[in-house]
């Protein structure tokens, strides 16, 4: 059992809540549209855990003619489809019990809206739970896999980046959180874990061996 962390910064899709899969499924409907034709393997090697911006200027760079109001179009048919409910993963609040319990500080840290966030956390109670603790790329202007947010979260909570714990799924945030000097465990439960350890992160296949990982009772 490891030493606590001073801080645990979580990512949104794929670590609180399991909205991925329905949002590519989403982005790979529209683009077919288009005329581009993806797998949703494909999509989700390409664009899971980027921007919606940094989607749209990969498919602009295939000569993919998209509307000038695309990110307008895909925002709210991702959206549209989240509302429709999305799963939280399992164990992550046994996870955040055990850090209450430990009075270890956590916060989200994600490249997405705050409005999708809203959506996707909202029916579980998590959105009010992690109320002020919520870093959005939209409202900071930063996105993985630059580190200024997780550096950002760190300040805020007055925590050595060093002393700080990245939960991501995806090699982009992964990065972000290797660049910040923090120790990054890549959740692999759906993701191949080569590709995040590749980055420098510490695969980890479920919430149990991240409460392991993060020196917490084990899960029942």
């Amino acid at each position: 059992m490891s030493d606590l962390p001073g801080l645990v910064i979580f990512d949104c899709d794929g670590v609180l809540v399991d909205s991925e899969p329905p949002a590519t499924q989403v982005i790979v409907a529209n683009l077919a549209r288009y005329g581009l034709t993806l797998s949703e393997a494909e999509a989700d090697i390409l664009f899971t855990g980027g921007t919606m911006k940094g989607v749209e200027a990969q498919v602009r760079a295939r000569d993919i003619p998209l509307p000038k109001d695309w990110l307008d179009e895909i925002y709210g048919e991702i959206y549209d489809r989240l509302r429709q409910g999305v799963p939280l993963i399992k164990g992550v609040v046994a996870v955040l019990d055990g850090l209450d319990r430990a009075g270890v500080p956590y916060c989200v840290g994600s490249n997405g809206s705050e409005t999708k966030m809203g959506i996707t956390l909202t029916p579980s109670g998590l959105l009010q739970r992690l109320e002020g603790r919520i870093y959005s790329a939209h409202t900071l202007g930063t996105a993985k896999p630059e580190p200024d947010m997780f550096l950002k979260a760190a300040a805020d909570f007055g925590v050595d980046p060093a002393r700080c714990v990245v939960i991501d799924d995806s090699p982009t945030g992964c990065t972000a959180g290797v660049r910040a000097g923090m120790r990054t465990l890549g959740y692999a439960e759906t993701t191949d874990p080569a590709r995040l350890a590749a980055v420098g992160a510490t695969p980890v296949r479920s919430m149990a061996e991240v409460a392991e990982m993060l020196g917490l009772p084990a899960l029942v």
